[in-house]
């Protein structure tokens, strides 16, 4: 599957979920349910390098300011919702995730107590292997076509390189490296 499929894809599931107010998970689900199960693990591959291209400490710091705080699993379910956001919000976070204070939902969030969903979506980690379930009516068949399609070890030898670690705790460092952020959340609230 090509970077325009995968990003047709989102952007169908996000017009499907505008037009019926159902979750955008489950619209993606139900639309890569029915597509072909190879397709459903070729989403999967585009899904995870995507995904993994944001594993940076720059972007985590943002989640960090956002989230107000960050965990491993936290950062994961991060990564896909800015995956859920589209190719244009995927696009300008991978750039620059100061961007993200230009964001509604962001913005929105930094007036209010409890911020940790925003953004933070764990269900679009796990939109192919549901996709999966759907079409064949096994938990397990997802996982079991993954190793297939991978290979046999399935892992990756590829040492990611995060970019320079900073302290999200240090509120000057994070007011210097995502100015835009660090001035919506850091900065106290009216």
């Amino acid at each position: 599957m090509d970077i325009d499929t995968f990003w047709d894809i989102i952007e169908a599931a996000q017009a499907g979920a505008a037009e019926t107010s159902e979750p955008f998970d489950e619209v993606l689900v139900r639309h890569l349910a029915d597509r072909p199960r190879q397709e459903i693990l070729e989403y999967a591959e585009r899904f995870d390098e995507l995904h993994d291209a944001l594993y940076r400490w720059d972007v985590w710091a943002a989640a960090y300011l956002i989230g107000g705080g960050c965990s491993d699993d936290s950062f994961m379910d991060f990564r896909a919702g800015v995956i859920a956001l589209g190719r244009q919000w995927y696009q300008r976070v991978a750039t620059d995730p100061d961007s993200l204070a230009g964001h509604p939902d962001v913005a929105q969030a930094a007036n209010v107590r409890d911020r940790s969903e925003v953004l933070f979506y764990e269900d679009v980690n796990y939109a192919a292997s549901g996709a999966f379930e759907r079409s064949t009516g096994d938990a397990d068949a997802f996982y079991e076509a993954w190793h297939v399609f991978r290979g046999a070890d399935g892992k990756s030898d590829n040492v990611v390189d995060m970019g320079e670690d900073f302290d999200f705790d240090d509120d000057k460092e994070m007011s210097c490296r995502l100015p835009r952020l660090a001035a919506l959340f850091l900065s106290p609230n009216p």
